[in-house]
């Protein structure tokens, strides 16, 4: 079977009797199904991926990514620097009514990261699709389209279709739509797309030679026309123009129209176009995340307006939750019913983002000039009290992305990190070598059972040990800066080089166990590790051994070692 082929056409015309059995369907390859086929061929999971398109999209779309983004595409195997990123220091929101009446601080680094950036899509895209290549069990077919799928037992039968019209039998044990807002995944599985698409269309506006360019993000709030206003990577400006009732789409992007567009901010005539397009907004959700044997991630499950630039982020979470998930059961490492909690986990929390989104939305384009008066009189009246300052500039009304209920459980008794929420990222020493990492890194994506200054693994049983390693767990001791005693193997230590972990969140004596998306299953002190311990291992464990998926190059391995 050819690996990673790029396009459908180069691994040789298919026929009407083409099948192909693999362990994840996923359809639609944009940046979401791309991480997703990333991280799946990280755990040795056998994969089709298809696009319906043969080139990647080069019209202006996602244009923001924030730490959480980031730190997932760490963990896709992205490195620092692989794609161009400009890091804003601050969004600052502008009335005609009251001048200046908000501001976010997003110079900050959180977990390793900026807290904000922009970036350009199709150079994400194209970097995510061309580290497939590396995994052997991941197979990419561009111009083949889903025609229709079934499922039966315990796999999905899906028809697809090449664009010379030959058809091709797929027999997957899972299927992913992340094949958009208008997701033929989504449709065939009869979810409902709840939700609202505004009436306003938007004209989006890529520049380059802008003189005076701005180094942040600025919304201009006047409901006359609002206009957010960004830096972007490769000397990029970005403007987003919401058309007034009359201007037709067509029209609006001719360049002359676009050049009048742009005149208050720049001598428009020496401006260089690059792109245009012109969308319309929505906030949507599907009813469910997953049905079945089949899930949905990215646009196909939810919908953002853009204020809020969480769109591509809400994505990447989905995949981060959805991969080690799909991986441990199809090695037989968890009980199937682990996938359940990925609709539980990811759409409240999608929904608090379009929500969140929606309510920026309010300040960007209030309807008239007295909704303008009442709103940003509002938020200009609230910044003049602390609180209400930090609520915004310190980003404090972004929902966090902890979980309500999943797979996790708390005890209110001890409670430091807060389980099902995400462990803090710092940069840590291994004891088995000498330079700094990001501790994601360190982890790898694996299970964590961590003990803070303290050994756990001195204080399990050797048969949990045993269960904990088979099932694709790890031990580690986080220690603090040049601790010298009560040390266990120098392969299982690592060295604080920060207070992101230690003692700022978790105390000395501290225990935490963290799934491979490195969300907090648990946490208490080291005294109750044993017991935390067969808690996990009961509720991540097997019911029954799952046989191994027919000519998986991996299914011999452990997940140990196939990351």
């Amino acid at each position: 079977m050819p690996n990673a082929s790029m396009d459908a056409h180069e691994t040789g015309s298919a026929t009407a009797a083409s099948s192909i059995d693999t362990d994840v369907l996923i359809v639609g390859l944009g940046p979401v199904g791309a991480a997703l086929a990333n991280l799946l061929g990280r755990y040795g999971v056998r994969v089709l991926a298809v696009d319906k398109a043969t080139e990647i999209f080069t019209k202006p779309r996602a244009i923001a990514l924030d730490n959480e983004a980031l730190r997932i595409l760490q963990s896709v195997g992205v490195r620092d620097g692989e794609f161009a990123t400009v890091a804003l220091p601050q969004v600052q929101y502008y009335s005609p009514l009251f001048g200046r009446f908000a501001r976010i601080n997003s110079a900050g680094i959180v977990d390793g990261h900026p807290m904000v950036v922009t970036f350009y899509q199709p150079e994400l895209e194209q970097l995510l699709r061309s580290k497939l290549a590396q995994y052997p069990g991941v197979e990419v077919r561009l111009g083949v389209a889903l025609e229709s799928f079934t499922e039966e037992g315990h796999q999905v039968l899906a028809s697809l279709k090449d664009q010379d019209g030959a058809l091709l039998q797929v027999c997957a044990r899972y299927l992913v739509g992340a094949d958009g807002a208008n997701s033929l995944v989504r449709c065939l599985l009869g979810l409902e797309f709840e939700g609202r698409t505004f009436a306003q269309d938007w004209l989006i506006v890529d520049a380059l030679d802008v003189p005076n360019p701005i180094d942040h993000c600025e919304f201009i709030c006047d409901p006359r026309r609002p206009t957010p206003h960004m830096v972007a990577p490769g000397g990029r400006q970005r403007w987003e123009f919401m058309l007034k009732p009359g201007e037709r789409p067509e029209e609006m992007e001719r360049p002359e129209s676009v050049r009048r567009l742009l005149a208050p901010w720049c001598d428009a005539d020496h401006v260089r176009i690059e792109r245009t397009a012109v969308y319309r907004f929505q906030a949507r959700e599907a009813r469910s995340f997953s049905k079945g044997r089949c899930f949905l991630a990215g646009d196909a499950a939810h919908v953002t307006p853009p204020f809020a630039g969480q769109g591509l982020v809400a994505g990447l979470r989905d995949a981060a939750n959805l991969a080690w998930k799909l991986a441990w059961v199809v090695r037989g490492h968890a009980d199937e019913s682990i996938l359940d909690s990925y609709d539980a986990e990811r759409r409240p929390h999608a929904r608090k983002i379009i929500n969140l989104a929606r309510f920026l939305g309010a300040l960007v384009m209030p309807g008239n000039r007295a909704a303008a008066f009442v709103v940003h009189g509002l938020m200009s009246a609230i910044r003049l009290l602390p609180a209400g300052r930090r609520l915004f500039e310190d980003l404090k009304m972004k929902p966090e992305n902890t979980f309500d209920s999943g797979l996790f459980w708390r005890d209110k008794r001890a409670e430091r990190l807060r389980a099902g929420s995400t462990l803090p990222q710092g940069w840590v020493r291994p004891g088995s070598a000498s330079a700094p990492m990001l501790s994601d890194d360190a982890l790898g994506l694996h299970w964590a059972l961590i003990g803070i200054g303290v050994d756990p693994a001195a204080r399990v049983r050797p048969d949990q040990l045993e269960r904990w390693q088979r099932a694709g767990g790890k031990v580690w001791q986080w220690c603090h800066r040049a601790q010298a005693q009560h040390l266990g193997a120098a392969t299982q230590r690592l060295e604080a080089l920060d207070e992101a972990l230690l003692p700022r969140r978790a105390p000395l004596g501290w225990s935490v166990i963290v799934r491979p998306d490195r969300c907090v299953l648990a946490e208490g002190p080291v005294e109750q590790v044993e017991a935390m311990l067969e808690q996990a291992l009961r509720r991540i464990a097997p019911a029954a051994k799952v046989p191994a998926a027919r000519n998986s190059p991996a299914s011999s391995t452990s997940l140990v070692d196939a990351v």
